[in-house]
């Protein structure tokens, strides 16, 4: 198993699969967003040699996102042989959910167990302004896909002042009264060239549950005080569904993070909001042996820091939220 130097378990990988996206949301990256050349990225035998050597390291589960990870060719055949290498025990991904209407069921199919769809709002006049070319029919026909292929469901939304900390919220919130899934509310994180504009929009968890509660009634907490994953979860009276809370910056959950990620270009970043990466894919390309790429993994896990340093001040420059995978 994988120990960093505070004594946490490691067995947690989220993998980028890409840098590039089909939408140019606000909080996200630039508009012209200009994005790595594929040559530079992880090729498809680089992503599964890696995963072999995260298992037998100890990492159980694997999440795929971006970038969109349903823009990148062969993503189908990947999933599979991911879902089928010795010792994965569960395949989940992170997407925006335009694709997925075409893509859930062969997804579904080759082991993909659950789906985190990201949908910040459900004003088609909003959504358009936040993603700046998206439109939300086409994540429900995603949302309605995944669901018919059986899929678990999670809704993901980044809650923006001045953009859906209002009513927005309050709809999305509403869906768990009526459907099974968890929809999780995430307060917004400063990143490379927005993170100005990240920290002014940052909507605390506080504030939230006020605006869900003000409109819906109390939420109650599940298991209060545990997790699950990064997210507090609540309840309404009588919703099959759950709300979820991730707040890493009124809420840091430092303590319990299991997780590490692997970006689109092959470096192993210990922690979402500190800029220290360890580089894998160059040795891996210099003809590193799996014993020496191993090493090379344990020690940075390692050295993976507590936390955040957003208190002090310290922002994460060196990448946007895309580059980095979630």
């Amino acid at each position: 198993m994988a120990f960093d130097r505070f004594g946490r378990n490691i067995n947690y990988l989220r993998i980028s699969l890409t840098d590039r996206c089909n939408l140019r949301c606000v909080y996200c990256m630039p508009e012209d967003m200009i994005f790595r050349p594929r040559s530079e990225l992880m090729q498809d035998h680089e992503v599964i040699r890696l995963v072999h050597l995260f298992t037998n390291l100890g990492f159980r589960k694997f999440r795929l996102t971006g970038g969109e990870p349903t823009v990148r060719a062969n993503l189908v055949d990947l999933v599979r042989e991911i879902g089928a290498t010795k010792g994965v025990e569960k395949v989940a991904m992170t997407t925006n959910g335009i694709l997925l209407d075409r893509l859930a069921q062969p997804l579904a199919d080759a082991g993909l167990t659950r789906v985190n769809i990201s949908i910040d709002t459900l004003d088609a006049d909003k959504f358009r302004q936040l993603t700046r070319w998206g439109k939300v029919e086409d994540v429900w026909r995603g949302i309605r896909a995944s669901q018919a292929a059986g899929l678990e469901i999670k809704l993901n939304s980044v809650v923006v002042r001045n953009y859906n900390e209002g009513e927005d919220l309050v709809d999305l919130a509403r869906l768990s009264l009526y459907q099974p899934w968890q929809i999780r509310f995430i307060e917004m994180m400063p990143f490379g060239d927005v993170a100005d504009f990240q920290l002014a929009g940052v909507v605390t968890q506080e504030e939230m549950i006020s605006t869900i509660e003000s409109a819906l009634g109390p939420l109650t907490p599940v298991n209060p005080g545990e997790l699950d994953g990064e997210a507090s979860l609540y309840y309404l009276e009588g919703a099959p569904g759950r709300i979820g809370f991730i707040s890493s910056i009124s809420h840091p959950f430092c303590a319990s993070c299991n997780r590490t990620r692997l970006t689109a270009d092959g470096r192993l970043r210990l922690c979402l909001l500190r800029e220290k990466e360890v580089d894998l894919l160059s040795p891996m390309r210099d003809g590193a042996t799996d014993d020496e790429l191993r090493a090379i993994i344990s020690e940075g896990i390692w050295w993976k820091p507590w936390g955040h340093g957003l208190a002090q001040d310290v922002v994460p420059l060196n990448r946007v939220m895309s580059e980095i995978g979630g």
